[in-house]
């Protein structure tokens, strides 16, 4: 049974003006763990209070690739006091995707954060299923470049599937070394561009993801929406409402 979580992400600017009461919103709301992509400068010790108090586990963060590089342990005992152990390169830039260059630095990232019985993790976006070396997709050539000791999937389904790919095979194939998956679902409009809606909203075949998940081990399967059309904290809640209906229907997630 899949554990359900929001990337925080999602409702950034209610975060920015309440954190304390944005975080308590989405706990009512029904979510169980939190990703986050920030944490506007409080200390560890206070987020970890505010998450104990509204029975939330922080279950991974997206940290830049260039505090990877440069500040790692800092953010790995940032990590660690909040009681989290996944950190997750969120996206490269064009200018930073010097394939073996990213390769061996995910090596060496890998390996610093195994020592500190830390995890990382990299979240794709369509970039690396578009782009090619060789015959294989980045996505696929990355994965073989890095040991799965040393590198493990956070597959977000709304990319995959926008770059023309099936998610759920995706998941198939990387079975075992996703502990997370993003659920996020998006409408090509008229001039080809995504959208980002809630679930159940758009394209993407959402129950096949989460069977799949299910069946592959993934422990999170986490809501994500690049961009809301309504007010974040009613997107997260619709979301939450398609979830709940899924669930009650034999949907493999925990609500």
């Amino acid at each position: 049974m899949l554990k359900l979580g929001l990337q925080l992400y999602t409702v950034r600017d209610q975060m920015e003006q309440d954190f304390e009461g944005t975080l308590k919103k989405v706990a009512e709301l029904g979510y169980q763990g939190v990703e986050f992509h920030t944490f506007f400068g409080r200390p560890a010790s206070e987020v970890k209070e505010l998450l104990d108090q509204n029975g939330l586990v922080a279950l991974g963060t997206h940290t830049a690739y260039d505090r990877m590089l440069n500040a790692l342990d800092e953010e790995i005992a940032y990590n660690k006091e909040i009681g989290n152990a996944n950190l997750i390169v969120p996206y490269l830039g064009d200018d930073q995707r010097k394939w073996d260059e990213v390769f061996a630095n995910l090596k060496t990232i890998g390996e610093r954060c195994k020592e500190q019985q830390a995890t990382l993790l990299y979240h794709n976006h369509d970039f690396e299923f578009t782009e090619k070396i060789g015959d294989k997709t980045v996505f696929d050539t990355m994965y073989e470049a890095v040991p799965a000791d040393l590198l493990q999937v956070e597959l977000d389904t709304c990319w995959t599937h926008f770059a023309g790919y099936s998610p759920a095979e995706y998941i198939e194939a990387y079975a075992g070394r996703l502990p997370i998956v993003h659920w996020k679902d998006v409408r090509r409009q008229e001039d080809g561009s995504p959208l980002t809606v809630e679930l159940g909203e758009g394209e993407v075949d959402l129950k096949a993801v989460a069977e799949a998940a299910d069946k592959a081990g993934v422990e999170w399967i986490v809501v994500e929406q690049d961009f809301c059309q309504n007010p974040p904290l009613e997107s997260i809640a619709k979301s939450m409402e398609w979830i709940k209906n899924y669930a009650q229907n034999g949907g493999p997630v925990n609500v």
